[in-house]
């Protein structure tokens, strides 16, 4: 072997064992960051979910269309851990959490399950429910904080990861004043899981978002509010009982001494 043919045996070599450190590299860094993402989501390969929806209050039986876009956004997510969903109608999912990750979709007014996790899971958090127009319709209260929405403007949406019952799988929470915010929230998820994992971890979480004017830009401009964990979970202060005001005092009676 002449020296030309042994020095382009020996590049071939060379090139080939770079090549193939390179994909084992990159193997390794994608299978990391794979299983990083099954364990937040709580989705291992082969492991099923539950996509929990709501019924849209316009429509007979029908999911609104800003809600089936949430779908198909945590549809990705779960696809790319290598899992498999089951969609179910809120009014129909009566079973517990922990065995599997659940993903709940929509506000407590259109969401039976979302009412009942809010209630058990975050009792420090108030929705208001009430079907007549005023200003307090659809607003947050979480701890001593309001938060109005401000339709087409200003609208807010809870995003939550908990953990609870015996398996431990956690339940995410997208609870949104108006259905495009239920997307908003599932976008943000999409794009900063990872920093979330990072920072979280598997703990549990409440964020406060909100949704800058829906109007002109959809659920594509998301802020972080605020981190409001401790406040959700912490019980809501039982309101100060009323007072009874003092008794009116007796009038005085006066004795009188008949005159001698």
């Amino acid at each position: 072997m002449n020296e030309d043919l042994r020095n382009i045996v020996l590049g071939v070599v060379a090139a080939g064992v770079s090549a193939f450190l390179g994909w084992t590299v990159r193997t390794y860094l994608w299978r990391r960051k794979l299983r990083r993402k099954q364990a937040f989501f709580g989705l291992p390969g082969n492991s099923e979910c539950l996509l929990v929806v709501n019924r849209d209050a316009g429509a007979d039986g029908a999911v609104h269309r800003f809600d089936v876009f949430a779908l198909l956004e945590l549809s990705a997510l779960i696809k790319d851990c290598g899992a498999n969903a089951q969609i179910l109608q809120h009014d129909v999912a009566q079973q517990g959490f922990g065995e599997r990750t659940e993903f709940c979709v929509g506000g407590p007014y259109s969401n039976r399950r979302m009412a009942a996790h809010l209630s058990s899971l975050l009792p420090g958090v108030k929705v208001n429910t009430d079907v007549e127009a005023g200003p307090d319709r659809g607003a947050f209260q979480i701890g001593s904080e309001r938060y109005r929405l401000e339709a087409g403007t200003t609208e807010y949406v809870l995003l939550a990861r908990l953990t609870a019952g015996e398996g431990g799988r956690p339940v995410f929470l997208f609870c949104g004043q108006r259905a495009i915010t239920n997307q908003a929230a599932t976008r943000y998820l999409a794009r900063h899981h990872e920093k979330l994992a990072r920072k979280h971890g598997s703990n549990s979480f409440v964020l406060l978002l909100k949704v800058v004017n829906t109007q002109a830009y959809g659920p594509d401009v998301v802020e972080l509010v605020a981190d409001v964990t401790h406040a959700a979970q912490s019980p809501a202060p039982a309101p100060a009982p009323a007072v009874a005001p003092d008794p009116a005092p007796a009038p005085s009676r006066k004795s009188h001494r008949a005159k001698s």
